[in-house]
């Protein structure tokens, strides 16, 4: 099930990196530029959108589940919930723990989407996926996917990370035509780190968003960066440009990426400590 006329993007990274942060405020800044923004959480947990929704919202796979998965009884109210600026929220979920496919989920998301007409009047759609890469289920977004983004910190583990999911995307393009869009450094002050292993491999930092209080505050208060009130010395207002220019780059067109992971014995040795 392909999506067609969207602009559509996938949000990647290590575990616990601000993936779900980064995607919420990344789709508000989209519907502040006058687009109709689709997000959708691909982890179990489904916490993905609660800060534009302020609350966990029931998920496609817990909704088929009441239905006896006869997709043809719901309607989109059932799964589809509106949050902050008018974007649209879907939860996809996913399997008990230890048993089935994220991948089926996520096709499962897209086929009620698509036979609901819901994807014909939406601008942009960001699936959110968590953690890193480790099975052909949660890189089925790359299936649907323009751009793929990775969100790291300027630190060993995510930018390992990082590297597995520079690998798997690139393994995704051979058969579809998703391509690397760029790198968002996240919850760092330096990004040397990120910089210096991004021109080693051809990869590119689009945005960096600082380890601001401000914005660890704002996923407490169940809100996007865009809510929170002004305070002096915050950086809230540089880090709503940041995502508001992210936004307008992204709607712009980035160029693909040709990105070359390294081996992971080479990326120990390159980001390795005497």
């Amino acid at each position: 099930m392909q999506i067609e006329g969207a602009k559509v993007f996938a949000v990647y990274g290590k575990g616990g990196i601000g993936k779900s942060t980064t995607s919420s405020n990344l789709s508000v800044a989209f519907s502040k530029l006058g687009k109709r923004v689709l997000q959708i959480g691909c982890d179990p947990k489904h916490d993905s959108t609660f800060t534009l929704t302020k609350c966990l919202v029931p998920t496609v796979i817990d909704i088929l589940e009441s239905v006896n998965f006869h997709a043809e009884e719901l309607r989109p109210s059932d799964y589809v919930y509106e949050g902050y600026n008018g974007v649209m929220c879907v939860e996809a979920g996913g399997p008990p723990a230890g048993t089935g496919c994220g991948g089926y989920v996520v096709g499962q998301t897209v086929k009620l989407l698509k036979q609901h007409h819901l994807l014909e009047d939406t601008d942009v759609v960001v699936f959110d996926v968590l953690g890193d890469v480790v099975c052909g289920g949660f890189a089925a977004p790359l299936q649907h996917a323009e751009r793929a983004l990775i969100v790291t910190a300027n630190d060993f583990d995510s930018i390992f990370a990082m590297n597995r999911i520079a690998t798997a995307i690139k393994a995704k393009s051979k058969h579809y035509k998703v391509r690397l869009g760029g790198v968002i450094a996240n919850r760092s002050r330096n990004t040397d780190e990120i910089d210096r292993f991004a021109e080693a491999v051809g990869l590119k930092r689009l945005a960096h968003l600082p380890d601001l209080d401000i914005i660890r505050r704002s996923r407490l208060k169940k809100s996007t960066v865009f809510e929170m009130e002004p305070e002096p010395d915050s950086g809230l207002e540089a880090a709503q440009q940041q995502y508001l220019q992210l936004a307008q780059q992204l709607l712009d067109g980035v160029e693909p990426l040709e990105a070359r992971p390294m081996a992971d014995r080479d990326i120990f040795d390159f980001l390795g400590f005497n």
